[in-house]
């Protein structure tokens, strides 16, 4: 069976769904692993690596999409507009597999249905032990969060750490991360490596523990907050009275920091309202918030998607894609977590479907012609 990866169309995409080292797991499973010629080379790997692991470089799109199988980034409606080109080159039978937003975009996973391919979201995967080398979404949260860090410190016109020098003692940076959730934690870590003062706030309480653990302070608000997870371990959209109560009582924490950082995502939906317009202006001039949602519009109110706002002296950034700027290692990341799930479905050599396994049955939004995954199916109505 041939295995194929793709160079991502996406605009701005530098991540590849295979790494050569990766592909020796492949190929000891009977796999054919054939590669677009510089589908690696953003990320780092140029096709001679891949070449000494085994691997075939095709030249073509229309040659490489003849493989059984499709190893991709981003896909249908991850993929965007961009993702509209691979279309014609999908066929009966075929397997995609990749991060699509099916949840997002369900009409771009009723298309790829409509070609009668077989397509897998990574982003459905369960929040089970068994699925955890497998989670694409923790992954690459970890880069992004990573990344918010550096660059909110380039932005601030101040340094992270305390120093103590003959000129005098320089004050460490306050940082407020919004969201310990996977991204969030790592923000913590990072800041707190830089010499940050951090603090975290969630609604969830359980991840106190946590946050202390990486020597930051939980702030702690009078909210309920019982429904703020659902039973699969995601974050669940609060009502807005809910939203309007803990944006009134986070104003005076997001008014003493010098770096705030928002994590908080809902899949499928848009981003919830956090920060309002108000609470930035409460900000001292030169202060920085980075929004991680801001691809699904954003928990600032003042976020505008890719670009860089400033507010009464405070920059607010919305940076899409983060894990791109970080290719090589959120590539490595990635291409962990998709070979696992891959060589999940592999039984001798070929892929077989168990439709009694949780993990399959989750991320399976296309097959013969129809979208069967229930919450994209009943998306589109159907």
């Amino acid at each position: 069976m041939q295995i194929a990866v793709p160079r991502e169309i996406f605009p701005g995409e530098r991540r590849v769904a295979l790494i050569p080292a990766i592909l020796p797991l492949l190929t000891k499973a009977g796999l054919e692993v054939l590669v677009q010629s510089g589908a690696g080379e953003s990320a780092g790997f140029p096709d001679r690596l891949y070449l000494d692991k085994g691997a075939k470089i095709v030249p073509t799109r229309e040659e490489l999409f003849a493989a059984e199988v499709i190893l991709q980034v981003r896909a249908a409606g991850a993929a965007g507009e961009a993702g509209r080109a691979d279309l014609p080159h999908l066929r009966a039978g075929q397997v995609v597999i990749a991060m699509c937003d099916p949840l997002g975009c369900p009409q771009a996973a009723a298309e790829v249905a409509g070609r009668g391919a077989t397509l897998f979201a990574l982003e459905l995967l369960p929040r089970i032990t068994r699925a955890q080398s497998m989670d694409v979404l923790s992954s690459q949260a970890t880069v992004a969060g990573y990344r918010a860090v550096l660059l909110a410190a380039a932005a601030l016109p101040k340094m992270f750490p305390m120093l103590m020098t003959a000129a005098g003692t320089i004050a460490p940076a306050k940082v407020l991360v919004v969201g310990a959730g996977v991204a969030g934690l790592q923000a913590i870590a990072t800041a707190s490596r830089l010499g940050g003062i951090v603090s975290a706030y969630d609604v969830r309480p359980a991840v106190k523990e946590q946050v202390q653990s990486l020597g930051a302070k939980f702030v702690e608000l009078p909210l309920e907050t019982a429904a703020a997870e659902t039973k699969g371990g995601y974050a669940q959209q609060m009502d807005e009275q809910t939203l309007a109560k803990q944006r009134e009582l986070m104003g005076r924490v997001v008014a003493e920091s010098d770096v705030v950082i928002t994590t908080a995502a809902v899949p499928g939906k848009k981003a919830p309202v956090l920060i309002s317009a108000a609470m930035v202006a409460g900000m001292a001039p030169g202060t920085v918030l980075v929004d991680l949602a801001a691809e699904r519009g954003g928990n600032c109110e003042l976020t505008q998607p890719g670009q860089s706002v400033v507010h009464q002296g405070v920059t607010v950034l919305g940076p899409l894609n983060l894990p791109a700027e970080v290719p090589y290692h959120a590539s490595q990341l990635y291409a962990k977590n998709i070979a696992t799930f891959l060589l999940a479905l592999v039984r001798e050599g070929q892929i077989q479907l168990d439709l009694g396994d949780e993990i399959v049955r989750e991320t399976l939004v296309a097959r013969d012609g129809q979208v069967v995954q229930a919450n994209v199916a009943a998306l589109l109505g159907s």
